[in-house]
């Protein structure tokens, strides 16, 4: 071998990518560019069943009978690989689903069992989900006989739901049609730690303030649902825990009720785990060698089941009839004075003293034999918060109260991130419209459009304040829970025409006008407020030089103060629109960041995101009217000018104090422009500079207005989900 041979023997020959243990992202050179991943993730090609495939369609061919019987049957056909616990799989089952659904936060949105992402990282190897790879590994023979008309995700929500049928309550409805994703969700952030179940302080300005935890997180640790139960950094204190409870609980969109009753009912059936040292536990899932087959925490002691079984720490049941729904909880809770005790791993748990024998639960193996029931921090905080413990006494004096506001608190769980009632499916869809349903009634289709749009022409309103009025509208919706969007036109209700972002004296002038045609031509406010920014983009296109047609479809509704949850509408209010070019404040996060993360909730792609941004700009859309990024003499025309004059190496671009830029004249010196950083980073950024150039392009002016066009029309329609019904 000479010098300019390269000796390979020994190495292996494929690049590794990011998720191997030896590999890393070729980003990980250059951590502070902006990463697009997000924006690209479920792509079409890593969907196995193909672009063609409609869930709703395939839920047409499914017998919900049928699937329901079958459910039902495998709680008590218990197999010898994973033998259930009392000989019912009720209490596995619930917690599975309430584990995919308990990730949902409201601050985002966020989270949940809308998309079946429990069976990918983090979520399938996170501590607080031990065993649960089980649980689903159970549901798959089911999975497997009824193929893609019943998805993952709804599988594992109705197994829950099930689970409680099976042991006595009364379910308060369950709907069909959430789709599965088929890969990790990068866009959540779950925390900044690096280690499962590090002390919470981490996510606290002060861990005594709950109220200062980190948004948008909601549980108190990583690796953990809600709280750590055994109390507040493993250290008891059922008061502390309480305020814990409230804060986390709250930040998935549940109130003090609801939260006493989840926790009750949830505590009712099943047990903890704690029956040995979990230090023996083998890896997570994600971390298991491939003999190991996706299950993850092998146990070596004994048989690893039932008796032998570990998962939380804790051990022992909450009742004394553990497979029943009854009042037992309140029963054991509220009828004992407890006292602190060690599990046999070693964990901190609640214990009765002086408990008859009879009210003791037995052992999962053995009925001849009766145990200690126990109780955590968290069920110990139901005793003892004062608010906590007078909700509890009211269900103790109404069981039938109690039992219907766990089933809607249930209900509410497991449908809070799938959107209004339009989106769920079969034949146990309650009837009642919820209000944290966002309900909208439905809109008139059969008003004259064409007269409506001739009395927007005629209106004098200008084409920024109609195109950023429809605008403000629509950006609100969130793909990660469905909710917001322009359906509804709460952009007149509170709090939403109060926000900053919406430019309130604008918007109550603009709405005035646009509320006076809807009124006089039978159309919906939101209809009309659609069609006034649909309008205004047909005007910046012709005076581009392009006669085009925007896409619209009549039919939404006007929601009411009646029908809008005003307070949970606040987690919806933008601190930041990149597309209007419009920051609130200075933030940790940088401003491209965060209109990256707008961009994701809304369901677009990068392309996307760069015609629309290059359009509002030209369009004179900007909040407040300001000229940052307006590179364009020739404001309100549907023009490449944004593109083509960031391109332009004619110009340099300079930093100036309060986070602006100019972009100058590189031969005389003289200010041009003005910009953000929300406007360079479409030069700056490799990806986003390439998408641009394309549109700055000679070639390319009637190519940019029809793909603005198509991702406005995206947006303007992307919670009229009856369109796609």
């Amino acid at each position: 071998m000479d010098g300019n041979e390269i000796n390979t023997a020994g190495k292996c020959p494929v690049v590794h990518g990011a998720m191997t243990e030896t590999g890393a992202s070729v980003m990980d050179w250059w951590p502070k560019s902006l990463n697009l991943d997000i924006l690209h993730q479920h792509d079409t090609k890593t969907n196995p069943l193909g672009p063609d495939f409609n869930y709703r369609e395939a839920l047409k061919s499914l017998d919900f009978d049928a699937l329901k019987n079958d459910v039902r049957a495998l709680m008590t056909d218990s197999q010898d690989w994973w033998p259930a616990d009392w000989g019912h799989y009720g209490g596995l089952m619930i917690r599975l689903a309430w584990h995919s659904a308990g990730s949902y936060r409201l601050a985002d949105g966020r989270g949940g069992g809308g998309a079946g992402n429990i069976r990918f990282a983090p979520l399938n190897s996170w501590p607080d989900n031990a065993s649960l790879d089980k649980a689903r590994r159970l549901l798959w023979p089911i999975k497997k006989k009824y193929g893609n008309s019943i998805s993952w995700a709804d599988l594992i929500l109705l197994s829950g739901t099930i689970a409680y049928e099976t042991m006595g309550l009364k379910t308060f409805g369950f709907g069909f049609g959430r789709e599965d994703i088929w890969h990790p969700e990068i866009d959540t952030y779950w925390g900044s730690e690096r280690e499962w179940l590090a002390a919470s302080d981490n996510r606290y300005a002060d861990v005594n303030d709950p109220s200062t935890m980190e948004n948008p997180l909601a549980a108190v640790q990583m690796g953990l649902i809600y709280v750590n139960p055994e109390g507040v950094n493993g250290k008891s204190d059922p008061l502390k825990t309480a305020a814990q409870v409230r804060e986390t609980f709250a930040r998935m969109a549940m109130n003090d009720e609801e939260t006493a009753a989840l926790t009750a009912g949830g505590h009712t059936v099943g047990k903890a785990h704690g029956n040995g040292n979990a230090a023996l536990l083998g890896a997570a899932p994600e971390a298991g060698d491939v003999h190991e087959q996706g299950f993850g925490w092998a146990n070596p002691s004994g048989k690893g089941v039932g008796r032998d079984a570990i998962t939380s720490g804790i051990e022992g049941a909450w009742t004394t009839h553990p497979t029943k729904w009854d009042m037992g909880y309140f029963k054991l809770l509220f009828g004992y004075d407890w006292e602190l005790r060690r599990s046999p791993a070693g964990a901190t748990q609640w214990e009765p003293i002086n408990i008859r024998e009879e009210d003791k639960p037995v052992d999962v193996e053995d009925p001849s034999i009766r145990l200690n029931p126990i109780m955590t921090d968290a069920d110990m905080a139901m005793k003892m918060d004062p608010i906590y413990r007078g909700i509890c006494e009211k269900f103790m004096a109404d069981p039938a109260y109690f039992s219907d506001t766990f089933a809607r608190a249930w209900f509410k769980l497991t449908h809070r991130d799938m959107g209004p009632k339009v989106n769920y499916v079969g034949p146990d869809v309650p009837a009642e419209d919820l209000i944290w349903q966002d309900p909208v009634p439905a809109g008139r289709t059969d008003y004259d459009v064409a007269a409506v749009k001739a009395r927007i022409s005629a209106s004098g309103l200008s084409l920024s304040d109609m195109v950023a009025t429809a605008w403000d509208s629509a950006r609100t919706f969130r793909g990660s829970d469905m909710r917001g969007g322009a359906n509804g036109a709460r952009i007149r209700l509170a709090p939403q025409k109060d926000w900053e972002g919406n430019e309130p004296a604008r918007l109550a002038r603009v709405l005035g006008v646009l509320e006076g045609i809807a009124a006089d031509t039978g159309a919906s406010v939101a209809d009309v407020i659609v069609l006034a920014g649909s309008y205004g983009v047909e005007q910046a296109a012709k005076a581009a030089g392009f006669d085009i047609s925007v896409p619209f479809a009549p039919g939404r509704g006007d929601a009411t103060d009646a029908m809008t949850d005003a307070a949970s509408f606040d987690v919806l209010e933008p601190i930041a629109d990149g597309y209007r070019n419009w920051l609130k404040k200075d933030y940790i996060v940088s401003a491209e960041e965060l209109m990256l993360d707008r961009t994701q909730l809304m369901g677009l792609t990068a392309k996307e995101m760069t015609a629309l941004v290059g359009g509002m700009r030209v369009m004179g859309t900007n909040h407040g009217g300001t000229a940052h990024g307006v590179f364009t003499d020739r404001v309100g025309a549907l023009t490449t000018d944004f593109f083509a004059n960031l391109t332009d190496m004619a110009y340099s671009w300079h930093p100036v104090d309060g986070g602006t830029y100019e972009i100058r004249d590189r031969k005389t010196g003289a200010v041009k422009w003005t910009a953000t950083r929300m406007d360079l980073v479409f030069g700056s950024n490799s990806i986003l500079r390439a998408y641009a150039e394309v549109y700055a392009q000679n070639d390319s002016a009637e190519k940019f207005v029809r793909d603005f066009v198509s991702a406005w029309v995206k947006v303007m329609n992307a919670d009229r989900f009856d369109l796609a019904a």
